[in-house]
């Protein structure tokens, strides 16, 4: 019996991510991520993981939710799809999310491959309640479930071994967070259920792991040792974190702790940049700051897309420095950093190993995983 893969894209995920506002909870929110020249980035991760299964030549059956849910970047990608509801006038909702998934689990499809961000995921919830096994292509800005794959291509590597049989599926923890509040700088994870995922654990992101290192004086050791080589006149592109917020503390200046502070010559000239502003500030010499995501360990593409991948291309792969606390490291599976740009070839060219700032005299080596 020929396989039969379901296919969600909710078109409006990550539209803040890029531009600073930290989501897309709310129409306000979309409309002024388009006022600011967000660009969706959920289709176009879509299509990266549409093309990997294509390329892979396997017979299935693809079911894609009508027009820009899914039928449009499989169209593109070359499939024919069975068409699932109807096209969405305007942006679409979480009950549109919700009634294709719904229709999806009545067929039944074998497996739903959808794209978004934890809210996508939470609307699965609702919809299937573990009913139907998932993949999630990450597309959101904040990334907090365990659903996820590391990056689009893997999302369609988790589709191919699956279909090939013998893969066990568990139960995943899907997270969300009140946004408005995440906007003010405080995050509140909540548990909102479980959704059943081909257990690959050498490609699913996992649960991001919060909290703040206990040991302070490693912290004031990391900022230190960032602090003393900081150089006269270039710009620093300062990531989210209490690992960076070390930092501007050394210097004695506020830190959005959730978003990217531009610094030069020690003192804050951006708060809370966005890509553009970011761009508009590299007039010169730059360099970037970011710490890992605890319990995922990506350092580019999560929580931090306003450092996009122009951004990081025109500052230098040369002028990147990663820093966490030991505590931070061992959270992450087998000590791997991961990378998820949206850029393939950059991608590629930040994987293999780098160094970390551990402490003020301590590094470590990581090895970089796309």
């Amino acid at each position: 019996m020929t396989f039969r893969l379901g296919l969600i894209v909710n078109p409006i995920a990550g539209l803040g991510g890029t531009v600073g506002l930290k989501g897309s909870d709310t129409p306000e929110i979309v409309a002024r991520a388009r006022e600011l020249g967000a660009e969706p980035q959920a289709p176009e991760r879509a299509s990266q993981a549409l093309g990997t299964i294509v390329t892979a030549n396997v017979a299935l059956e693809l079911f894609a939710a009508a027009g820009e849910m899914g039928e449009a970047e499989a169209r593109a990608a070359g499939f024919t799809p069975e068409v699932v509801g109807s096209s969405i006038e305007g942006d679409t909702t979480a009950e549109d999310s919700m009634r294709a998934a719904e229709a999806m689990a009545k067929l039944p499809v074998d497996l739903i491959l959808f794209a978004g961000g934890d809210g996508t995921a939470r609307d699965l919830v609702s919809a299937i309640n573990g009913k139907v096994p998932v993949v999630g292509i990450p597309a959101g800005v904040k990334m907090h479930s365990a659903v996820y794959a590391t990056n689009p291509r893997a999302a369609a590597r988790m589709v191919l071994r699956y279909m090939q049989g013998g893969i066990t599926l568990r139960e995943l923890e899907v997270m969300d967070i009140d946004e408005a509040a995440f906007r003010e700088g405080e995050v509140s994870a909540k548990l909102y259920g479980y959704l059943n995922v081909p257990y690959l654990p050498d490609l699913f992101q996992g649960t991001k792991a919060g909290g703040v290192s206990r040991d302070r004086t490693v912290l004031a050791g990391i900022a230190a040792r960032i602090v003393e080589v900081m150089e006269p006149g270039r710009l620093y592109i300062i990531g989210p974190g209490t690992t960076m917020r070390a930092v501007t503390d050394k210097l004695g200046v506020e830190k959005t702790l959730l978003g990217v502070d531009l610094l030069r010559d020690g003192k804050r000239i951006t708060v809370d940049a966005g890509e553009r502003d970011i761009l508009a500030a590299l007039d010169g010499g730059a360099a970037i700051a970011v710490t890992p995501i605890g319990g995922q360990g990506h350092f580019f593409g999560r929580g931090n897309q306003q450092v996009s991948a122009q951004v990081i291309s025109r500052v230098g792969l040369e002028h990147i420095t990663v820093a966490a606390t030991m505590e931070k490291i061992a959270s992450l599976r087998d000590n791997i950093l991961h990378v998820d740009t949206g850029n393939r070839v950059l991608d590629a060219q930040l994987s293999g190993w780098r160094r970390v700032i551990t402490g003020y005299h301590t590094d470590t080596v990581c090895r970089v995983s796309t």
